[in-house]
């Protein structure tokens, strides 16, 4: 590793799980010695311990000990009891975004969450700890000229022009999109790397919120709906609204089995249709 700052225990976690998730480290293998990865990564063997731990408890490794390197575990669990999502998803993307050629695929009624998360990898990139390729990213997100299931006032709902619930939504869609596109899209011009951002509309309201990363994961999340009040030009308006970023996120990888390997497979094949068919152009006006 080049550079003269030296890498935190995090950060060679972070790599040696995604060389384990993408299949450089299979199950059962034997990992180089302490003293190999110290040398590897330029850092004390203490760092190199600590990442090592991590990644046990994460389920990745096993026979973690100062006797002998420590193996992949042989049935992996990428990750520890679900998450809320504001708080899973960051680590996650910042893995995936270690791989040379990153793909992020995302269906939501929103891109909040993700404009958050990708904050982590897009540091990262610009701290020089990892340093991709190039980086596609697909995000599938509501028409705005459908009726949303939700968002909704709980009474009296109008024309979408009319019903400040929907105009509020598509405000806010909009602004994220500006936001996560030049936060990505500036990475081509800061690091000279090769960034695609594009976006879909779809023609329903996702009652779930799906990543998909690298074609190796699929992470999964349901909107919670609940009733509450909004403060609007006019007055307080009670509507049914959707909260994602505190609801839990499911983690399926493709090494952890055949059933997660066939639901990831099923869910880029869902994406991928919805991508070529149904969805039409998205426009921010």
């Amino acid at each position: 590793m080049n550079g003269s700052r030296k890498l935190s225990s995090q950060e060679i976690a972070d790599t040696l799980r995604e060389r384990i998730r993408g299949g450089a480290l299979r199950p059962g293998e034997r990992l180089p010695t302490q003293a190999e990865l110290a040398e590897e990564f330029g850092v004390e063997r203490g760092t190199v311990r600590q990442a090592l731990r991590a990644l046990q408890e994460d389920g990745l490794l096993s026979n973690v000990s100062k006797g002998s390197p420590p193996r992949v575990a042989e049935t992996v669990h990428p990750g520890d009891e679900p998450q809320p999502t504001m708080v899973g998803l960051g680590p996650r993307l910042a893995a995936a975004f270690s791989a040379p050629h990153v793909r992020i695929d995302a269906a939501c009624l929103t891109a909040e969450t993700l404009m958050l998360a990708l904050g982590e990898p897009v540091r990262r990139i610009h701290e020089g700890s990892i340093r991709p390729e190039s980086i596609d990213v697909r995000i599938l997100l509501p028409s705005r000229k459908i009726n949303l299931a939700f968002p909704v006032p709980v009474e009296g709902r109008g024309t979408d022009d009319e019903d400040p619930v929907h105009k509020r939504w598509l405000d806010q869609r909009n602004a994220q999109i500006r936001v996560l596109r030049h936060n990505l899209l500036a990475l081509r011009t800061s690091h000279q790397l090769d960034v695609r951002v594009s976006f879909r509309a779809l023609p329903f309201t996702p009652p779930v919120k799906l990543y998909l990363l690298n074609g190796q994961e699929a992470l999964i999340a349901y909107y919670m709906l609940l009733q509450r009040e909004e403060q609007m030009a006019d007055g307080p308006l009670q509507m049914y609204d959707a909260f994602g970023t505190q609801s839990l996120l499911f983690s399926f990888a493709k090494e952890t089995g055949p059933r997660d390997a066939a639901f990831v497979d099923q869910s880029q094949q869902w994406f991928d249709a919805l991508w070529e068919t149904i969805t039409t152009d998205l426009t921010l006006s």
